[in-house]
């Protein structure tokens, strides 16, 4: 465990001695932001109207309903975009640097290194969901918005995030390039994003197919507040998937090198 740890700490510490986790975190905060703002002008709008209309203003609204779940489906974008900039450097950095070689030669196994590489993302992922609660806590302030509700939803965010991570480090352990393996990691989240408007063309079977497979449905229910237990296992397994992908190509590496 110790070493899976002391990976993971040199992962995040790589992310923030170079300008990746910065450009990333800075990027996530201000569209995070400006998506919290816009729905809360609209949230405030949509109070006074009611208002005007001899109803009971922003108590009428279901502040967790009509702000909170609208804005955290607005994070499923900001994973979509960013997180192939978290991912890409993984493996790929390694290889380019010429690291890999001293990675895999040392005293450590690949579930070890695998493992550590994705906490350590994880770890920056986290960070990046952190700052979405400084929002969040104003909310708090200044209304009484239902807490069990948001805190399902952080979970399916983080189940979420760890597929795109465990795909990513994949993606990343076949290629060098660091812009090679960003682009793909890109084009793989949009097709898992977008696999569901693809079955609605093929037929009812495949129809059903693709909204099983599909990464974003799966959040729907967490976004409610529904913790249900066929979605922890879909996520858990997509997860447990990509790191075994990335063990077979880190260890076809080994065998290579």
């Amino acid at each position: 465990m110790s070493n899976i740890l002391a990976i993971a700490h040199k992962e995040l510490k790589a992310y923030f001695s170079s300008p990746i986790a910065y450009i990333v975190i800075g990027l996530w905060a201000l569209m995070y932001g400006y998506f919290f703002v816009a729905i809360l002008s609209f949230f405030v709008r949509q109070s006074m109207q009611m208002g005007q209309f001899g109803m009971q203003g922003p108590q009428a609204m279901n502040v967790n309903q009509q702000l909170i779940r609208p804005l955290l489906q607005n994070v499923l974008i900001l994973i979509l975009f960013l997180m192939p900039m978290v991912t890409m450097r993984a493996y790929a950095e390694e290889k380019r640097s010429g690291t890999i070689e001293l990675l895999l030669t040392s005293p450590l196994t690949d579930f070890q290194i695998i493992v550590g590489k994705f906490l350590g993302a994880m770890a920056l992922y986290g960070v990046m969901l952190a700052v979405t609660l400084i929002h969040l806590g104003l909310l708090f302030v200044y209304g009484r918005p239902d807490w069990k509700p948001i805190v399902t939803a952080y979970i399916g965010l983080l189940l979420m995030g760890g597929c795109f991570i465990a795909t990513g480090l994949f993606i990343s352990s076949l290629t060098r390039n660091q812009i090679v393996a960003g682009m793909v990691t890109f084009a793989v989240f949009l097709m898992l994003w977008i696999i569901t408007w693809i079955g609605s063309f093929s037929g009812p079977t495949v129809d059903k197919l693709t909204q099983y497979l599909s990464i974003v449905d799966h959040y729907d229910d967490f976004g409610k507040g529904v913790l249900d237990t066929t979605h922890l296992v879909y996520y858990v397994s997509f997860i447990t998937f990509g790191l075994f992908l990335t063990a077979k190509s880190v260890d076809s590496e080994r065998w290579r090198g």
